[in-house]
């Protein structure tokens, strides 16, 4: 497994190791030993899949304190922008989004640590995504932020008149006037 950082505390990108042939292909896409040995010790406790079609976007989703999650997020069919923005006041990155492209194929994962808004649009037909989350999720804490606030600028390369968004995620607050316990 190869693990790069990003520039925003704690927040990385997972490569594991494929191994191909003639068959196909075979990679391990989770193992605790060799994520302990890369210093990464999550407990996770439960597992989300999404199926989406092109165009749709899910997020700003986040979980306040005590019930924040670490997620790791991977695509299982399809492409996807994974998006995340840093909800740490203290951070330097506070405030700041990263993106980066999960495919089927390229088999990367994002490690998403506990802090963060997270969504992802999809840019492929359809999309199947599958995370591992450290904490139950917990209604009274759901909590989110506009997909579209101005002040985070986020590019969803997705065109406006092709996004499908959820009348929930439509109402979600920007994030200036969101009240963020971490």
């Amino acid at each position: 497994m190869n693990v790069e950082t990003t520039g925003f505390e704690g927040l990385l990108l997972l490569t594991p190791s494929v191994f191909g042939d003639d068959r196909g292909y075979f990679f391990e896409s989770y193992n605790r030993d060799t994520q302990l040995k890369a210093g990464l010790d999550f407990h996770w406790v439960q597992d989300n899949q999404s199926h989406s079609k092109h165009g749709v976007i899910r997020g700003m989703h986040f979980q306040k304190a005590p019930f924040a999650q670490t997620k790791l997020v991977r695509a299982l069919q399809g492409e996807i922008l994974d998006v995340v923005v840093d909800l740490r006041k203290g951070q330097p990155t506070y405030g700041r989004s990263f993106s980066v492209v999960l495919t089927a194929e390229n088999k990367k994962q994002l490690l998403i640590p506990k802090g963060f808004a997270h969504g992802f649009s999809v840019l492929s037909e359809t999309a199947d995504v599958m995370y591992k989350c450290d904490e139950l999720y917990n209604k009274e804490s759901e909590s989110g932020i506009l997909f579209n606030d101005p002040q985070l600028g986020i590019d969803w390369k997705v065109d406006t008149d092709k996004m499908v968004v959820s009348s929930k995620d439509l109402i979600l607050t920007a994030f200036d006037s969101n009240e963020i316990i971490f």
